[in-house]
């Protein structure tokens, strides 16, 4: 794989994980219930830790991303669509992508392609946790009681 064949690959999958991380940011402020809404914190995180890689591995080899604008979500899909949903693109993300990062020659980018992948993988299955109803994706609460309540799609309130 030529340098040039590495960087397009690289910033593919880029623009690839920046949409996924964008539309998972747009059904978290959909997502009330509090362990489900803490699931996709923790897989924006990593997602953007993900970025901060792949950016990295474009800037090193001279070449530029793109950034793009968080896709709009349909009102009337429930949660649980939504989150169904991510199931299906987590999916086809890594089917999308194994064949492609297997034809990686660079071991470091193919490791860290690799590990995206792993991770995505990771993803779809919290997600699909989540679908089924079962609350504690990260670990189960302190007290052992059911949650009360939900999180906020807007994070600030007030002037």
């Amino acid at each position: 794989m030529t340098p040039t064949e590495l960087l397009a690959l690289l910033q593919d999958c880029y623009a690839a994980r920046l949409r996924l991380m964008l539309r998972h940011e747009a059904v978290a402020r959909n997502v009330g219930q509090f362990d489900f809404n803490n699931t996709y914190q923790y897989v924006i995180a990593r997602e953007e830790t993900h970025l901060s890689w792949l950016r990295a591995a474009i800037e090193e080899l001279g070449g530029t991303v793109l950034d793009e604008r968080a896709p709009a979500l349909e009102a009337h899909a429930g949660v649980t669509a939504l989150i169904a949903e991510d199931v299906r693109s987590a999916q086809a993300f890594v089917d999308e992508w194994r064949e492609r990062v297997e034809r990686v020659t660079n071991a470091r980018h193919r490791g860290m392609l690799s590990v995206i992948l792993g991770e995505t993988l990771e993803h779809r299955r919290f997600f699909g946790q989540a679908v089924a109803g079962q609350e504690d994706l990260l670990g189960k609460s302190l007290d052992g009681g059911a949650r009360r309540g939900s999180t906020m799609g807007t994070r600030w309130v007030g002037d």
